[in-house]
């Protein structure tokens, strides 16, 4: 099993939800956050001064997986998350060791 993490523009979140339920996935964690990357953030204007705006708004989008789906996963959120400008955002692929849930106390594939 894998948990997949993305971090996306906000105004994507729509669009990889959308797809990524087109392909069967039936669950996902949905976090708003900040943050930069070589994109450094920018500077804008209020009330005639200037201040720079470190932190960017971003959406982190977690999918817990079962193996087979994981490239799956991956190719409809480049696919789809992509604008082809700088901040689009990164995946990030962690092996999950054990899944449970809570109200039946499944365990494993069973439990996504």
């Amino acid at each position: 099993m894998k948990m997949v993490t993305a971090i996306i523009k906000p105004f994507k979140l729509d669009d990889v939800r959308e797809a990524l339920s087109e392909i069967g996935v039936t669950g996902m964690t949905v976090t708003e956050s900040k943050g930069f990357g070589r994109q450094k953030g920018h500077t804008e204007l209020y009330r005639g001064a200037e201040y720079v705006v470190d932190f960017l708004p971003k959406i982190k989008v977690e999918v817990a997986i079962d193996d087979s789906k994981c490239e799956e996963v991956i190719e409809v959120i480049i696919r789809v998350a992509n604008t082809g400008k700088i901040g689009d955002g990164k995946i990030f692929l962690l092996d999950l060791s054990e899944v449970i849930r809570i109200r039946t106390g499944e365990k494993g594939s069973d439990a996504l």
